[in-house]
């Protein structure tokens, strides 16, 4: 009796377990995501190549993690808050700046890459604008669990660390990105730090 009460145990928790990884990976692979090609891959470590990407931006402040109203301003732009009253696809990953050398912080959604300068819809509101992040190298870790001060500065530090042990040259500013919903259990969630190479640009 104990062995077949441990076999349906062993069987619920691989159920479970298959469970959130399949959610995990069809919650992601239903939008499109920022193209890039790996340069160098180390464990949770990479170089990454970015193109140009087209973003819709607003001011948000990091520790608010978009209870500021930076996610809604960006979701009612995409959800038809444009001039062109069009319906613009989500994508991964949402893209965070934190405030640096007085400079306010930013919350971006990629635009689909269908889209270019002439054909992406114009926003409605002041607080959206659309700005083009110039493709290059960038120094990537991905972790798991929540975006918060703690974590981000951890996974900073060591992204810093290992960066400097490959002889790579990092810029002082620093990205966060986010590919899950908020209701993603932290350990199935995908976070990353992104740290802009130094004279590694594209044109691509």
């Amino acid at each position: 009796m104990k062995r077949r009460k441990m076999l349906y145990l062993i069987m619920a928790l691989v159920v479970v377990v298959l469970f959130a990884f399949g959610w995990r990976i069809t919650s992601r692979s239903a939008y499109e995501s920022a193209a890039y090609d790996v340069v160098k891959s180390e464990g949770d470590f990479e170089v990454r190549e970015y193109p140009d990407l087209k973003l819709a931006m607003t001011s948000s402040e990091f520790d608010a993690q978009g209870k500021d109203g930076s996610f809604m301003r960006l979701f009612r732009y995409i959800d038809g808050a444009n001039q062109e009253s069009q319906k613009v696809a989500m994508t991964t990953p949402v893209f965070m700046e934190p405030e640096h050398d007085k400079v306010a912080g930013q919350m971006a959604f990629v635009l689909p890459q269908k889209y270019d300068s002439q054909t992406v819809p114009q926003p409605v509101s002041e607080a959206v604008q659309i700005q083009e992040r110039k493709g290059g190298r960038f120094a990537v870790i991905r972790f798991s669990g929540r975006l918060n001060q703690e974590t981000v500065k951890n996974a900073e530090a060591k992204l810093r660390d290992w960066a400097s042990g490959e002889g790579l040259v990092c810029q002082n500013e620093v990205e966060y990105a986010g590919y899950d919903p908020p209701w993603t259990p932290g350990p199935f969630r995908r976070n990353e730090v992104l740290i802009r190479l130094e004279g590694e640009t594209t044109t691509r």
